[in-house]
């Protein structure tokens, strides 16, 4: 049981001359789409140490600079005239600092795990979209001293470059200048997607995906052969690291010039298909589209997915990375579309098929933090055999128990934790066995550290093999699942997680 606190508000008052309705953006489609469908909160949640000489009176000043610098903190959902969905951005109200007190005699340490749940539970916490403000904050104090920040944020207005462009201000205690005063605006970016411009964009990516669409089976991994799932539950909970293929991933793209999540993709289609028999992999991609002019700084969601098919067989694992390469790069080409466009489409090819069909396997590198410094480090370090093998044994595999609901039938996330590899896994055990699973997982090593310094290492799946395909055969039973209780990181500089519930 968390030592308690005494809670208290402090109300925040925020004005700004941008105001006004506008459409929702494709981004904004895109997260309450996926939110839906995968009943998840996908909040941004975390908790960092403050500064010295901080105070509530202090935080509370930034929160209201903060929310009335951006328009996107101050958008709440409305519905339109036509009935439509649509954003509202206020132009003054009222936010609040919520204060955790701690008694005098609480353990310094005490107070710091609570703070650590407290992140984890406004992680798990949803908005209301029509009520609520799109950021939330608060202190903890203890002896008198602001210790902690901690925030949440909706991913409805913002993606993990906003967030980072946010906590960075944050940070600056307001001693640095601000460098984003003239980027585009949230309800800008929605009016520019309505122009005719942004449709020919949207109906170049339709084109595409409709090529990758049209012949794909009703679902990326066959239909379920276990109705119920394992031990009762269907979607299970899963975590894989290995700081062992972490150095291989480093050592591949050194030698090949690529960066690591080039290398990583190729790697996890690898596993993919050793664990399934399937000998292409179709994959749903979430990819920026902050590369495109004028969306570099922009607060809003602007990561979509993308589409993207690689041919495994016959190859060697450098050639499947080269080939994940290519398809990553056509796919995010094509990843800025009108979600709704995207639904109709899918329903036509569906009647035209004579089936329903969903690309049901989904894919998120989410590094913020470790992604350049792995890139850069991949291109300087000298990483031997030798020090791969020593890291073999500190591979771990966690089952972590289940989830009522997932729109994939595989979500594959690559976490951001240094000098690892480190996936967050959620399987349908009405398509997968344990074993298939554990294969995918130890696979991910086994091909890195194959491939670290081979370029001819064989990816390991045949053509005749992916002809055949996998019945899906293999059993097993689980272990007992294990309540989730252990934190990403156990320090209090967590960054920020994207919550699923």
């Amino acid at each position: 049981m968390f030592v308690q606190p005494v809670q208290s508000r402090v109300a925040v008052p925020f004005s700004a001359t941008v105001s006004g309705a506008a459409p929702l953006t494709w981004g904004q489609k895109a997260i309450l789409q996926d939110m839906r469908e995968n009943v998840f909160t996908l909040n941004a949640s975390g908790a960092h140490a403050l500064g010295d000489g901080a105070t509530v009176e202090s935080v509370a000043a930034q929160l209201g600079q903060l929310i009335s610098r951006h328009p996107a903190l101050r958008v709440r959902l409305a519905t339109d005239p036509q009935g439509e969905v649509c954003q509202e951005v206020a132009g003054s109200g009222e936010a609040a600092v919520e204060v955790m007190d701690f008694a005098d005699d609480d353990e310094p340490a005490e107070v710091a795990k609570y703070t650590d749940q407290l992140w984890y539970d406004w992680l798990m916490t949803r908005f209301d979209h029509y009520r609520d403000w799109p950021v939330r904050m608060g202190v903890i104090r203890h002896r008198g001293v602001a210790l902690y920040r901690v925030v949440a944020f909706n991913h409805l207005v913002v993606d993990g470059t906003a967030i980072k462009f946010l906590m960075s201000e944050l940070r600056m205690d307001g001693s640095a200048e601000l460098t984003r005063d003239g980027a585009l605006q949230i309800m800008e970016l929605a009016e520019r997607e309505q122009t005719p411009q942004a449709r020919k964009v949207s109906d170049r990516a339709m084109r595409y995906w409709e090529t990758h669409l049209r012949d794909i089976p009703s679902l990326t991994f066959g239909e379920p052969t276990h109705p119920e799932g394992r031990l009762g539950k269907r979607f299970w909970h899963a975590r894989f690291g290995s700081p062992a293929a972490y150095l291989a991933v480093l050592a591949i793209a050194q030698r090949s010039g690529m960066d690591t999540s080039r290398v990583l993709f190729g790697i996890i289609a690898t596993a993919i298909g050793r664990a399934t028999g399937l000998g292409t992999v179709t994959a749903k991609v979430i990819s920026s589209n902050r590369f495109r002019p004028g969306l570099g700084e922009v607060i809003a969601p602007l990561s979509q997915n993308s589409l993207v098919t690689v041919d495994l067989t016959d190859a060697t694992v450098d050639e499947v990375i080269a080939r994940g390469r290519r398809a990553l790069l056509t796919g995010g080409m094509h990843a800025y579309y009108d979600p709704d466009q995207l639904n109709e489409l899918m329903a036509r090819l569906d009647s035209e098929r004579g089936y329903q069909a969903q690309v049901s396997c989904r894919i998120n590198d989410r590094r913020m933090t470790t992604r350049s410094a792995t890139d850069d480090q991949a291109r300087a370090a000298q990483v031997t055999p030798e020090q791969i093998q020593a890291k073999l044994p500190e591979r771990f595999i966690s089952w972590d128990g289940t989830l009522d609901h997932l729109h994939e039938q595989a979500f594959i996330t690559v976490e951001d934790i240094p000098d690892t590899v480190f996936l967050q896994l959620i399987f349908d055990m009405a398509c997968f066995t344990e074993a298939q699973i554990e294969t995918f997982m130890r696979s991910v090593e086994e091909v890195a550290v194959a491939a670290a310094f081979d370029p001819t290492a064989p990816a390991g799946v045949s053509s005749a093999a992916a002809l055949e395909g996998d019945d899906h055969a293999v059993d097993g039973d689980l272990a007992a699942p294990q309540a989730y209780s252990d934190s990403v990181t156990d320090d209090l500089d967590l960054g920020l997680e994207v919550g699923k519930s």
